[in-house]
């Protein structure tokens, strides 16, 4: 189905967020959406799919002109919606999820709606069961579910908005692969990106948005310097790989054993050195969540310890591993970083040590103006944390660590963002480093990990790896870690050290 945007606008006060952008997607192609976070991308593709209602502007699909005012309007039209945080119901079984919304699911019945679930997943490769439960998948198995879901709804345009963050290089060669039988055989993919290299390999074109408008648009061979530019207005150079590890000690973890839900850990030895970077690498559910969560005081092993700079740790709460200087930074932003409906003022109140009964409000906003220039956040004191994009929620989230720190756990702390806030972001981890703070993180992106890290721990199926110093991974060897392979050969290495 050939879709074609005409002078789409969308405004929010004085923000333009669409800025009369026009643009037309071939049948059988993959386009690829870039730009910058908050040139305008996930608002253009909302009003696709009808989540958000345009200002002005026109949308034809195969040369007739649609309204869609919603995103049941926008699937009856044969258009569907993967978001980056897929839209299911994790207490629910999968083919309850799958059915739901679909007008004729309760005549067809649940029997036949498994039969053709079955079939769909036979078709595409993706070892999903209808009767298991939405909360034991995968971020990755949760998209092959919403790929299934949509496409039994009968869309033959399919939109992704980010949806290689957070899961692992199996499943995102997985995905591509899929999504390249579908443009095969037909449907248009829009797929909204930040990450250059996902593009380059996979799009048959692509469109850059910068600040609300279309910039330019480029096809294969793309050259990456010139699509950056596009994107940002200017260069942006690679922070240079730095390390600022000290002899001293800062977490001990002494023969640690943990279990989860589904996994369980045995024996974790390692120690965390001031100003060290030490990165968690693994496919989602291996395991580095629950650790790092531990670590934090969120949840206590069944055997060993954990020792602060050689405090024993083991059993105290999350509120004693602050008082020692340990900071923790989840992945769920809005859900259990920060506080929707409070402002960025009322924020930094929260965060900061109490003095006195009463709060100083003009001192207070006094502060949160110092912390927004500081870290540079786009918005304003009085600004709620859910007007924010992603990229300025993390920066928020930075702008609230106290100072000094003795540790800093953080879970995908540059998921979602965007080259410049990625290197931002990285720039102010590294500053605490310079300080003496020890850095533990997870990311699904395997560059990621090997740029910014010192050291990487492999997780894989309840196995731990020891540390292994970055410099002697690449992409391939980490990513075949990841999924399970040279493990014996790793053993092998570490019994002959």
């Amino acid at each position: 189905m050939q879709v074609e945007l005409r002078d789409i606008r969308k405004t929010y006060g004085p923000v333009k967020a669409n800025a009369g952008i026009s643009l037309r997607i071939p049948a059988a192609s993959i386009q690829g959406i870039l730009g910058e976070n908050g040139a305008g991308k996930s608002t253009l593709m909302k009003i696709l799919s009808g989540f958000i209602l345009p200002d002005s502007g026109e949308i034809f699909l195969d040369g007739q002109a649609v309204s869609i005012r919603s995103p049941a309007d926008s699937i009856r039209n044969g258009i569907g919606m993967l978001h980056q945080d897929p839209l299911d119901f994790p207490p629910m079984k999968l083919i309850d999820d799958f059915i739901l919304g679909h007008p004729g699911a309760l005549g067809l019945g649940k029997a036949a709606a498994a039969r053709e679930f079955r079939a769909l997943a036979e078709q595409f490769d993706f070892a999903l069961e209808p009767e298991a439960w939405v909360d034991s998948l995968t971020v990755g198995e949760r998209q092959q579910l919403e790929i299934l879901r949509l496409l039994w709804l009968g869309a033959r345009v399919l939109i992704l908005d980010e949806p290689t963050t957070g899961i692992s290089l199996p499943q995102k060669e997985k995905l591509f692969a899929t999504l390249k039988r579908l443009a095969a055989e037909g449907m248009s993919i829009l797929f909204v990106s930040h990450k250059l290299e996902d593009v380059e390999f996979l799009c048959d074109r692509a469109a850059v948005l910068r600040q609300g408008s279309l910039v330019g648009e480029a096809r294969p061979p793309f050259d990456t310097r010139t699509l950056v530019e596009m994107m940002f207005g200017k260069e942006v150079p690679l922070a240079e790989r730095r390390t600022t590890v000290r002899e001293s000690g800062i977490l001990q973890v002494r023969d640690v054993s943990l279990e989860g839900l589904r996994i369980q850990m045995r024996n974790v030895s390692f120690e965390v050195r001031a100003g060290e970077v030490i990165g968690l690498a693994g496919m989602e559910g291996s395991g580095q969540s629950t650790f790092l969560g531990a670590c934090a005081g969120l949840s206590r092993p069944v055997e060993g310890s954990f020792c602060i700079e050689e405090q024993d740790m083991t059993g105290r709460s999350h509120h004693d591993y602050k008082k020692e200087g340990v900071a923790y930074l989840p992945a769920a932003r809005l859900e259990e970083g920060l506080v929707p409906g409070l402002s960025l003022t009322e924020h930094f109140v929260l965060a900061e040590e109490k003095k006195g009964v009463f709060i100083d409000r003009r001192k207070a906003r006094r502060l949160a103006q110092e912390r927004i220039e500081l870290y540079n956040i786009k918005g304003r004191p009085e600004s709620t944390v859910e007007s924010l994009s992603g990229g300025n929620q993390q920066r928020m989230l930075l702008a609230l660590l106290r100072s000094p720190l003795s540790l800093i756990l953080v879970e995908h702390p540059t998921r979602g963002l965007d080259i410049e806030s990625t290197i931002y972001i990285w720039s102010k981890l590294k500053a605490r480093c310079a300080e003496g703070t020890g850095i533990v993180f997870i990311s699904a992106d395997l560059d990621e990990i090997l740029q910014y890290s010192d050291r990487v721990i492999v997780f894989f199926a309840g196995k731990v790896s020891p540390p292994l110093p970055a410099s002697s991974l690449n992409v391939d060897r980490l990513g075949a870690l990841i999924g399970g392979k040279l493990w014996e050969e790793l053993e092998s290495e570490v019994a002959h050290a």
